[in-house]
């Protein structure tokens, strides 16, 4: 099954999410259901090259495992709530994330995300990265979809 990245954004270079970054985190995301507004998952596997000290995960690639599935879920939303066969091209307009617990890289994460506020050009998110079903960081952030003359317009 292809995931939201490699569906609407295959040449994509983003570190965290970009399909075609040879160097970057792969990160795939994927709705859970139909519904607009649904949850979206993804699931990640660190290597020892992301850890910030052994065993444990760098605060940057938690940061931006939470800044890209966050992302790629307001542009999600926003594309089935506008009715469009694409997603808008979106970008973080704020992000704040907390650090709960220090994050293993001895299993597969698990990130879920969820809308909780959108307008037709934006949307509030929240998500979470858990190891080993215990929550280790939380995200809620502010992503916009850009227009014409933005950098990010049409970059996927």
């Amino acid at each position: 099954m292809l995931s939201l990245q490699e569906t609407y954004a295959p040449h994509n270079a983003c570190f965290g999410c970009g399909p075609s970054n040879d160097k970057g985190l792969h990160l795939r995301s994927f709705p859970k259901g139909d519904e607009v507004g649904g949850e979206v998952i993804a699931s990640w596997t660190p290597a020892p090259y992301h850890e910030a000290f052994p065993g444990v995960l760098n605060g940057g690639i938690i940061g931006t495992l939470l800044d890209c599935h966050s992302n790629w879920t307001a542009a999600y939303h926003l594309m089935q709530k506008t009715k469009q066969t694409k997603p808008p091209c979106t970008v973080t307009a704020e992000y704040s994330i907390k650090l709960l617990r220090p994050t293993p890289t001895d299993t597969s994460l698990e990130l879920v995300a969820k809308v909780v506020e959108s307008t037709e050009t934006s949307a509030i998110i929240e998500a979470k990265l858990m190891a080993h079903n215990k929550i280790c960081a939380t995200c809620t952030g502010r992503f916009i979809a850009v227009q014409p003359g933005h950098p990010a317009y049409h970059r996927w």
